[in-house]
């Protein structure tokens, strides 16, 4: 069976899932979701690309993101899986398969798809059961604890005429905030439910 051929339009920006091979809940372990979640943002670190929106769910990820002029979306998803595989099996001494091959894509249309995909990302581990409200999975943008790259004038443009910061805009603050004193946000908890 072939793979699929992903397709990469100049600026566009996308919604992208990649799983954990067979299933596994591979990230219910907080040192793995730790160290997925430092290789997404040292790829943004270096501006491999913008990352709007994410959600790491115990055997799966879901991003929005936009691939600079000179990463192909293919690059990008190469890096986060790649580099994500390395570090857990450098650190956790761990030589198990992560990733399954390849990852299923979305190009962003336009402003309604993008409110769309960043809904389903937000409600994915209320879904799944996994807590009661969005705000209290540590390991997603709508917990509010992650800084994250502005959605792009090309879907702003359309319905306001407002800017937002692209490649070229100043770089700001790009590690994940620290989790709030006192937080009890716990690790993603596998269920029996596989959740998409």
């Amino acid at each position: 069976m072939s793979t699929p051929k992903h397709r990469t339009a100049p600026f566009a920006s996308y919604f992208v899932t990649t799983k954990c091979v067979q299933g596994r809940t591979i990230f219910q372990v907080p040192e793995n979701a730790q160290i997925l979640m430092d290789a997404l943002y040292r790829y943004r670190e270096k501006r491999v690309y913008l990352l709007h929106e994410f959600v790491l769910m115990p055997e799966h990820l879901h991003l929005l993101l936009t691939p600079s002029e000179t990463t192909s979306l293919e690059k990008a998803m190469q890096l986060i899986k790649g580099g994500s595989s390395f570090d857990i099996h450098k650190q956790r001494g761990q030589k198990m398969d992560i990733w399954q091959q390849g990852f299923h894509d979305w190009t962003i249309r336009d402003l309604d798809d993008w409110r769309a995909k960043t809904e389903y990302i937000a409600m994915n581990p209320v879904r799944a059961r996994l807590v009661g409200s969005f705000r209290d999975w540590p390991y997603s943008s709508a917990s509010g604890k992650f800084i994250l790259d502005s959605m792009p004038e090309r879907y702003l443009s359309a319905t306001s005429g407002a800017k937002a910061p692209g490649f070229d805009a100043p770089s700001q603050g790009l590690k994940p905030l620290p989790p709030k004193e006192g937080s009890t946000a716990r690790a993603p908890q596998a269920h029996g439910k596989s959740v998409r």
